[in-house]
């Protein structure tokens, strides 16, 4: 695919179409890679998106305990 490079202020950059950024999932910010003499755009990878209310609901579930016995309940400190 071949695309323009376009005046965006005091820079030049290139503009996405809306199927692309549909289908690979691009909002706001991508990940600029460079590999052996190419660019390559990646979407951006949140692994841990949506973790929060996730454990919220967890937590309301009470699916939250603990599925093995503490390992340091036996140990002694002092």
């Amino acid at each position: 695919m071949r695309v323009s490079v376009v005046q965006i202020g005091n820079s030049r950059g290139i503009r996405l179409s809306k199927t692309l950024l549909e289908k690979y999932h691009i909002t706001d910010k991508v990940e600029l890679v460079l590999e052996n003499d190419y660019i390559v755009l990646k979407p951006l990878s949140e692994p841990r998106k949506n973790w929060e209310a996730a454990f919220a609901e967890m937590h309301r579930n009470g699916d939250d305990k603990l599925l093995i016995d503490s390992v340091f309940e036996e140990e002694n400190w002092d």
